[in-house]
């Protein structure tokens, strides 16, 4: 906008050195540019769509009286952050090196900072258009979140996946106690990237799946070995080995007997119970009774 009275004679907008509009008539050939007010009072012009080309030195110049004057402004052309270019997912074995790349545009220039999605993250990692991480561990896997920032409007945000590789991990492998006819479950859980293969061993042979009686239920992080009718044979030393590109490892549990004995009934002087926590004798139990029997008999 520019101000004007009615000693003005004459009037023209320039774009630095570029005549835009002197009084009604137009002089440059962007259709975007227009005239909002020629009044005695204002001479307007309009930018429609505005692009960072648009931006510098107007100048509005008027004549008045046969000396002319000038007034300028400066035009700045904010820009909403863009990420124009960021890493693509990776994968990589651990204890390697990461780069990370996050390129944004904007006026002003925004700031670029970098956020590991974990629950055990706290705050930026980085702040700056590169992310660099040496010695990568298990632990640092996940999604790194790019945050591109000028105030100007909300901050755009695009994430990376990190996928790290390692070998398998059993965490849990338990003996288990099973009586002779009953269901019995042994239990292998492994963690790794990629998901761990499961094999199962009895001593050095290998169990095969569908073999009669067994069954083995293979998941990305653990492997099941199902008896469905436990027999004496079936006790013994098994081997769950997990394994996957990067290596393999293995642990060993016991499929033992387990014995449930229950309270018997009396059945008089002489019959015996050993219970789980030590023996006690019923016959001896018979002897305290009888004794005061004896006592009172004699008293009658």
């Amino acid at each position: 906008r520019c101000s004007v009275d009615n000693r003005v004679t004459r009037v023209a907008w320039l774009n630095r050195s570029s005549i835009l509009y002197a009084g009604n008539d137009k002089w440059c050939l962007d259709p975007r540019v227009v005239l909002l007010a020629n009044t005695k009072t204002q001479y307007s012009i309009q930018i429609q769509d505005v692009d960072v080309y648009d931006e510098g030195p107007y100048t509005c110049s008027v004549q008045t009286d046969n000396h002319p004057k000038t007034a300028r402004v400066h035009l700045i052309v904010q820009v909403s952050p863009k990420i124009v270019e960021i890493s693509s997912d990776i994968s990589i074995n651990e204890g390697g090196n990461v780069s990370l790349t996050c390129i944004a545009t904007g006026r002003p220039d925004p700031t670029i900072t970098w956020r590991h999605i974990s629950p055990k993250a706290v705050g930026f990692i980085s702040e700056d258009e590169y992310l660099e991480i040496t010695g990568i561990t298990r632990e640092q896997s996940g999604e790194y979140e790019c945050s591109a920032s000028n105030d100007v409007s909300a901050p755009v945000v695009q994430r990376v996946k990190v996928t790290v590789n390692y070998p398998p991990y059993i965490s849990d492998a338990k003996s288990t106690g099973v009586p002779v006819g009953q269901k019995g479950i042994l239990l292998c859980e492994a963690s790794a990237v990629p998901s761990a293969n499961f094999q199962w061993y009895k001593d050095d042979k290998r169990l095969a799946e569908g073999q009669k009686g067994l069954k083995v239920e293979n998941k990305p992080f653990f492997s099941r070995l199902t008896f469905f009718n436990v027999s004496e044979q079936d006790y013994g030393n098994y081997t769950c080995v997990a394994s996957n590109q990067l290596g393999n490892t293995n642990a060993s549990m016991i499929l033992y007997e387990e014995t449930t004995t229950a309270l018997t009934p009396w059945k008089g002087p002489g019959a015996v119970h050993d219970g789980n926590n030590g023996a006690w004798r019923r016959s001896g139990c018979a002897w305290l009774l009888l004794l005061p029997l004896a006592h009172l008999a004699r008293q009658f």
